[in-house]
């Protein structure tokens, strides 16, 4: 009946989104608890993603060889993705982490000049741009600061991942609430229409 089979997926989203929530606040607070051991466990699922998502890569170019003429440029990010995977491991957990520095030292770097840029297209078309430059400025500042201090970049990127899993986690259970209520909400709506 298609009744149960709607009370079956809805039962199964509600629990999903509690043993989820429940798992992501969990982690956060490990996260919290153990930094140490969170830093090494960041090292090893950026090696482990890279062999993971390099594999895949490599296996992907085999397939669209026949349609894509430039197959090879995957082959070859998979190659490389694949290798930077397996240096990392074997030179556990600093390779990996020096990757994690160096990533958000140029994504931070790379966002700041986009800013500035647009901060610059903005003032010439009259448009305010004085918080994009300021953004710009304070991103620039933050890559070159994560480049010199590679201990407090690791620290605030375990920061910000205990604080986007604590939060998240706080999200789906509040989400589980809400079905649950939404649930009891429509027993009672059946139930008054039952009597009425």
């Amino acid at each position: 009946m298609i009744g149960d089979e709607i009370k079956g997926l809805y039962h199964a989203t509600k629990w999903a989104l509690i043993l989820r929530g429940a798992l992501s606040v969990i982690v956060g607070i490990v996260i919290i608890a153990r930094p140490l051991e969170s830093v090494a466990a960041l090292a090893l699922v950026i090696a482990l993603w890279s062999l993971f998502d390099g594999t895949v890569n490599i296996v992907r170019s085999f397939q669209v060889r026949g349609v894509a003429s430039h197959w090879w440029v995957l082959l070859l990010g998979g190659i490389v993705g694949v290798l930077f995977g397996a240096t990392a491991l074997y030179y556990f957990p600093g390779l990996s982490l020096a990757f994690a520095v160096l990533w958000t030292a140029y994504w931070l770097m790379f966002s700041g000049v986009m800013a500035v840029y647009a901060a610059f297209m903005e003032r010439r078309v009259g448009l305010s741009w004085g918080w994009t430059m300021a953004f710009g400025v304070v991103a620039i500042v933050g890559g070159l600061f994560a480049l010199v201090e590679p201990a407090v970049t690791l620290a605030s990127l375990i920061g910000l991942i205990a604080a986007f899993a604590i939060i998240s986690g706080v999200v789906l259970l509040m989400g589980a609430g809400r079905m649950q209520s939404l649930q009891r909400d429509l027993r009672n709506a059946g139930s008054a229409a039952a009597r009425g």
